[in-house]
């Protein structure tokens, strides 16, 4: 039952600011996790940015345990699995989320990233249809999520030396103040993009960590865009590949629009805030498409 976690993974900045302990005892809380629940490791580790995924079996069925830091975001992620039990997602089969453990159905590790871009952005917006069952009441909204950053994104602006044309941020608030007031009912993956979303048997793809929210569908199409936004060149590339989500998703084209200036306005300055330097040039770009 023994593995030997990635050098990769050890070393990414993830955990320069703290996760030695956690790391340090993965090889244990693997071979306990298997133990706990009959299974047998049967294929080297793979992970991501925060997460450590390891093939497993049982029984003559193949699975993969996921083990990230134990918190809030484990709970929510398999809550939003919980929910969507399948439609669309990986499904969820057991869950430790005090140890920061899930079991999962197994994909395959290519993602839609490595699909060309106008058939990825129409699997994402296809997804977003397909994820927009009736919510629970309790999850976060997209609404609340929209005033909450309209608040202070004024102020944010102003820290940031003014990075921008006011004009821009004039814009974000007024479509921010829209967005706010219209809910909506819908279930919503707040964590929608291309690596998100795994090749798989069950379904042609299926997304992976989702992250649930109640309220409008569009909520992620901006980041559908900007994350795939180097492989579409020019404004008449981001256009088509924001034509074909909207369609696929059931959109109206005017509203995608909104969500589509307004997230980038947003996550352009929380990027800068961050010290992110690539983001930031992608949601300038957008902004400067959809804006004119």
């Amino acid at each position: 039952m023994g593995i030997t976690v990635p050098r990769a993974f050890l070393e990414s900045p993830r955990w320069w600011r703290g996760g030695d302990a956690w790391l340090a005892g993965l090889p244990d809380l693997v071979r306990v996790q298997c133990a706990r629940w009959r299974l047998t490791v049967d294929g080297e580790p793979a992970h991501g940015s925060n997460a450590l995924v390891v093939p497993v079996t049982r029984d003559g069925e193949r699975f993969v345990l996921r083990l990230s830091p134990p918190g809030p975001d484990v709970a929510g992620q398999a809550g939003a699995l919980r929910f969507w039990d399948g439609r669309g997602t990986v499904r969820l089969v057991e869950a430790d989320t005090d140890a920061g453990v899930m079991l999962l159905e197994r994909l395959s590790s290519a993602s839609l990233s490595d699909v060309a871009v106008d058939e990825a952005v129409h699997v994402l917006g296809g997804v977003m249809r397909r994820l927009a069952v009736p919510a629970p009441d309790h999850v976060p909204s997209t609404a609340a999520a929209v005033a909450g950053r309209t608040a202070g994104m004024a102020g944010e602006w102003e820290r940031l030396g003014r990075p921008f044309d006011e004009g821009i941020l004039r814009l974000a608030l007024d479509i921010g103040a829209r967005l706010s007031r219209d809910a909506g009912s819908d279930a919503v993956n707040g964590d929608l993009h291309a690596a998100q979303v795994l090749r798989a048997h069950r379904e042609p793809w299926l997304v992976v960590d989702p992250v649930l929210l109640r309220g409008d569908r569009a909520f992620d199409l901006g980041r559908v865009l900007w994350t795939r936004l180097d492989d579409m060149p020019g404004p008449d590339d981001v256009v088509r590949g924001f034509d074909i989500a909207v369609r696929a998703a059931g959109l109206e084209r005017d509203h995608g629009r909104d969500w589509v200036l307004y997230r980038a306005v947003d996550y352009w300055l929380w990027g800068l805030g961050a010290g992110l330097t690539e983001d930031p040039y992608r949601c300038e770009r957008l902004v400067s498409i959809f804006r004119s």
